[in-house]
């Protein structure tokens, strides 16, 4: 970035793509000055020095931060845009499931990206920080609904034995997301022409989308057999097949038009999806915390900032392949089990590495090895909540899941300075928290060649009691811990996980 006098210290970091602070490393500076670089259209500003435990800390920011002079008093609006947008995640996470399974899936989805483009725009554009802040809101809102929408709509369009694959190629886009990311932020500095850059794909892939069929599942768990045969028949036709005679049969549990769909309160009124719902809700929010924690933790690296990024990213990439193959010969709940419990041993064997040894390899190899992992599960938790749930109520599980998953990414940035307790506390507490979802995956039922379920009422028939774990004791175990009722006052007939 630029030179100056050599001080002894370390540089937090503001980056564009993390949204919260990331140690650096080393940077030679002169404290109580403000140096700024233009090379490559980047400008730093480095403010007050800050003593903490000996060392000498410097906050640095892209120009955005730059531009608002966010310092001393005014230094709480960096974190509080990062948390409004992580507010709005939780919010589009919450209300984007159960709009979709009113109103459609394609309709949602569109509306969102629409808004996601225009308020990402408008972030690009900001003339001050509140215009700023308020953007960000908003994009959290549409992003995390519309998100969750495509998934489901992506894993709609195709029959169940392709949802591995189809759900796997999805996330490995976020993957790659990442790595291009970075390349963007080293090759475009300036933070205004880096938001404009990575937002113009969205125009290309709204007009795109108008192209996209409803889901011919959510049409015909409306009971609206006819259009989700034309839709049957258009997938058909695009993947080169002759016209097919196809007839659906309505099903005994598909909402007719004088009643309400069901709404997210059957998730904790159904047994059922009550405490599928409890145990999910946990094992999405440690994917969270400990995805978001080890990429965040990304700049403890040392060396380059957006080579550490690129290769976070990179590394999830064999993940997916490895995922393909285990949860369909293994099943989904032992391969994600397996791996949770692998991202944990891989965390928490940092704690028996020599201190200050002065060599990186080791627990940089742990971490990476961690990310990949628990990538992995977070790969296969979106494709195993998805077959969990009803088609009339799979958005607003998935939205549940997906609002608890934010808590962890909440928590996540504060986990990596837990650090100055000791430095393999971070990754300790990421191993712990990998382990105890890894062990609680053991209480979901198997899914692996198993029907879904369309409506509530097919959770009660006897074809679809092959969901329920084949072991009652995994739920009465969970139900003791919650309700003081004895073994006797349980029956395991009705209530199932």
């Amino acid at each position: 970035f630029f030179y100056a006098n050599k001080v002894d210290g370390c540089i937090l970091l503001k980056d564009t793509f993390f949204t919260d602070y990331i140690r650096l490393g080393k940077l030679c500076a002169s404290p109580s000055h403000i140096l700024s670089s233009k090379s490559n259209s980047l400008q730093i500003n480095l403010f007050s020095c800050h003593l903490l435990r000996g060392s000498c800390f410097y906050k640095i920011y892209f120009l955005y931060f730059a531009d608002w002079y966010l310092i001393e008093q005014e230094a709480y609006k960096v974190s509080l845009a990062s948390s409004l947008f992580f507010a709005g995640l939780l919010i589009g996470n919450i209300t984007f499931g159960p709009l979709s399974d009113k109103l459609g899936r394609k309709p949602v989805y569109i509306s969102g990206l629409f808004f996601d483009v225009l308020f990402g725009y408008v972030t690009a554009l900001a003339p001050n920080y509140g215009v700023f802040a308020v953007s960000r809101f908003f994009v959290g809102i549409v992003n995390g609904g519309m998100a969750l929408v495509s998934f489901v709509l992506t894993q709609e369009y195709v029959g169940k034995s392709f949802w591995s694959f189809t759900g796997s190629l999805t996330n490995l886009t976020f993957a790659v997301g990442i790595a291009v990311y970075a390349l963007l932020g080293y090759c475009v500095r300036e933070w205004r022409h880096l938001a404009l850059v990575s937002n113009t794909p969205g125009v290309i892939f709204l007009l795109l989308s108008f192209m996209l069929p409803e889901s011919p599942r959510w049409l015909y768990s409306q009971g609206k057999t006819a259009e989700a045969e034309d839709v049957m028949q258009y997938i058909a036709l695009g993947n080169g097949k002759e016209r097919l005679n196809l007839k659906l049969k309505p099903s005994a549990g598909t909402s007719r038009k004088d009643e309400s769909p069901p709404g997210i309160l059957n998730l904790v009124k159904h047994p059922v999806l009550r405490w599928r719902t409890i145990v999910l809700m946990y094992i999405w929010y440690v994917c969270s915390l400990v995805y978001y924690g080890l990429t965040l933790n990304a700049g403890e690296l040392g060396g380059n900032l957006y080579l550490n990024v690129a290769l976070y990213g990179l590394v999830e990439v064999p993940a997916f392949p490895l995922c393909m193959f285990f949860i369909e010969k293994s099943g989904r709940r032992k391969t994600m089990m397996c791996f949770l419990i692998f991202a944990g041993f891989a965390c928490m064997f940092t704690m028996f590495l020599p201190k200050n040894s002065g060599k990186y390899v080791v627990p940089t190899l742990l971490a990476l090895c961690g990310k990949m992992m628990v990538s992995a599960a977070f790969n296969i938790v979106y494709i195993y909540t998805s077959e969990l749930y009803p088609t009339v109520l799979r958005n607003a599980g998935l939205g549940v899941c997906s609002m608890s998953c934010r808590f962890g990414g909440i928590l996540a940035p504060f986990v990596p300075s837990m650090k100055s307790l000791s430095p393999s506390v971070p990754l300790v507490v990421f191993g712990i928290s990998g382990l105890s979802a890894g062990f609680l995956t053991l209480l979901l039922p198997e899914t692996l060649n198993k029907p879904i379920a369309e409506s509530i009422e097919d959770l009660q028939s006897p074809k679809y009691r092959v969901l329920i774990n084949e072991k009652a004791e995994y739920f009465f175990l969970l139900y003791s811990i919650f309700l003081p009722l004895s073994y006797k006052e349980v029956n395991f007939s009705h209530y199932h996980l």
